[in-house]
């Protein structure tokens, strides 16, 4: 039998502020369609899942977004 992950989604400021970033500028990186940062849109909202986004982080996928920024 599979084992169930309860984790829950977390809405886009809990995350900005976990990532040390300003909520628009989240909002700015999931609306690109150029990045990869891991987001599930559900209704009119974005929710992440804390281990996507440690995981993307280290990837080294987040550190693309801020190079072609430059």
């Amino acid at each position: 039998m599979e084992a169930v992950n309860n984790e829950n989604y977390v809405g886009l400021e809990e995350i900005a502020e976990y990532l040390g970033i300003k909520p628009v500028t989240l909002r700015s990186w999931v609306n690109d369609p150029k990045n990869s940062i891991p987001a599930h849109k559900i209704g009119r909202l974005w929710k992440f899942k804390r281990s996507e986004i440690d995981e993307w982080v280290s990837s080294g996928d987040s550190a693309i977004i801020k190079s072609e920024k430059k």
